[in-house]
């Protein structure tokens, strides 16, 4: 797509199969899109596959905008992902990371390497279930976490039945409807057991003194309010389950990091530095860390989260910079471009310097400034952004803290830094490190 553009200009109008598709790759089209005409972009094209999964767009990501749309954007920005509610996650984070840590400690007192993928995904699934739940020890759980990865992977779009959505023949052959009916039949049949189960226990008086607190319990308030309906409530959950659970910009940073050893030694000094007197990592004195925030920054800069952000569609026929852009249009912001692009990142933009972001006019990645998108902007900006920064900044800082690491032997060269295709920028390879404990 980038080399495209480069070819082409910024605004690109392909045919991918039948569904035209603008692709957008500057900041100053960016701005157009979800700033100046925004309104006219708020909705999600909702392909066949993405139907099944969302039960018609029930779900916040997804939803076509309108207003479901608008009231699950409100609950989700004021109640369920509000400042206070992430923070009164805190001590789940810091007891999951906790435990994860431990688990290092282990690996590292036996010499044994840890694959970070696998690590990570226990510690952040974990922290994500427990948010919404209050217990991760629930009845087919692996079965959901699976069920979750592979309705990520449907969700990359490129099926047959989403390219070629007129033609029978491409919805017949192609399995991944068939996939995805068996993913939310699945999802579906977990949740309804999740949900049962918490209604009986508040039924029977044991919801304790942390009724309201998890999620699922605020979303049940809101169900027997009427301010939900039951198809709301579980696909808002499945949102919460998936995006929570993802741990590539932890994975990509670890990464980043040990192909920078001088990034490496000015991260962990500082978070020793200033953590040292109280012995371990605790998330309120995470402020007093300036470079790690930098190493994060330039982590999502060139690893951003979702590459091409989730697809809007044009609402009514509009110009972006000059050009037609007709009603139905499919359109992708590719961030990745943007954020790798000399003409606004003028100092080497392949390389990792997380020193760029040094300054009182750094550009931030909160939507105002369009040379850096990694969570969105405008309407359809991401919800949860401040539940995973929350995550990524206590985890990162604790296995810097604790542990030195060191590639394995016959591995000195440089790490595979290929990326899966798909909706998010998931490493290729693993990446198996060894922790030695300071």
């Amino acid at each position: 797509m980038r080399d495209l553009a480069r070819r082409h200009g910024p605004v690109m109008l392909l045919r991918l199969g039948e569904v035209p598709t603008l692709v957008v790759s500057s900041p100053e089209a960016a701005r157009e899109v979800m700033k100046t005409h925004d309104m006219l972009f708020a909705t999600r094209p909702l392909n066949s596959t993405m139907s099944v999964l969302t039960n018609g767009g029930r779900d916040i990501v997804f939803a076509p905008y309108g207003d479901h749309w608008r009231q699950l954007r409100k609950i989700a920005v004021l109640e369920l992902l509000s400042p206070g509610r992430v923070l009164s996650f805190r001590a789940i984070r810091e007891e999951e990371v906790a435990a994860m840590l431990h688990d290092v400690a282990d690996a590292a007192a036996a010499a044994r390497p840890v694959e970070l993928h696998a690590c990570l995904s226990v510690v952040v699934s974990n922290i994500t279930v427990r948010a919404v739940m209050g217990d991760y020890r629930f009845k087919q759980r692996e079965e959901f976490i699976r069920a979750l990865h592979h309705s990520q992977k449907l969700a990359a779009g490129f099926n047959p039945a989403d390219l070629w959505p007129s033609s029978r023949l491409a919805g017949w052959l192609s399995g991944g409807l068939r996939r995805a009916k068996e993913i939310r039949a699945t999802g579906n049949g977990i949740l309804d057991t999740i949900i049962r189960e918490r209604l009986e226990r508040t039924t029977e008086g044991g919801g304790g003194e942390n009724k309201d607190h998890h999620l699922v319990d605020v979303l049940l308030s809101m169900h027997k309010e009427g301010r939900l309906d039951m198809d709301a409530v579980k696909n808002i959950i499945f949102v919460i389950f998936s995006a929570g659970s993802e741990t590539t910009v932890i994975e990509w940073a670890m990464a980043e990091l040990m192909r920078n050893p001088e990034a490496m030694r000015k991260a962990t000094a500082e978070v020793r530095r200033a953590l040292e007197a109280r012995g371990s990592v605790e998330e309120h004195a995470l402020g007093e860390l300036p470079y790690l925030h930098l190493v994060i920054r330039e982590v999502l800069r060139l690893h951003a989260p979702t590459p091409l952000l989730i697809p809007r569609e044009c609402r009514e026929p509009c110009q972006v910079l000059g050009y037609d852009v007709p009603r139905g249009t499919q359109v992708f912001v590719n961030a990745w471009a943007i954020a790798r692009d000399e003409r606004y990142w003028p100092d080497a933009p392949e390389e990792f310097r997380p020193e760029r972001f040094e300054g009182e006019g750094a550009v931030d990645f909160r939507g105002n400034d369009f040379s850096f998108l990694p969570f969105g902007s405008g309407r359809r900006m991401c919800p949860g952004m401040a539940f995973g920064l929350a995550i990524i900044e206590l985890t990162l800082a604790s296995l810097l803290f604790h542990f030195d690491w060191e590639v394995l032997p016959g591995a000195a060269g440089e790490l595979d830094m290929a990326e899966v295709f798909g909706l998010a920028a998931r490493r290729k390879a693993d990446l198996p490190l060894r922790p030695v404990l300071r």
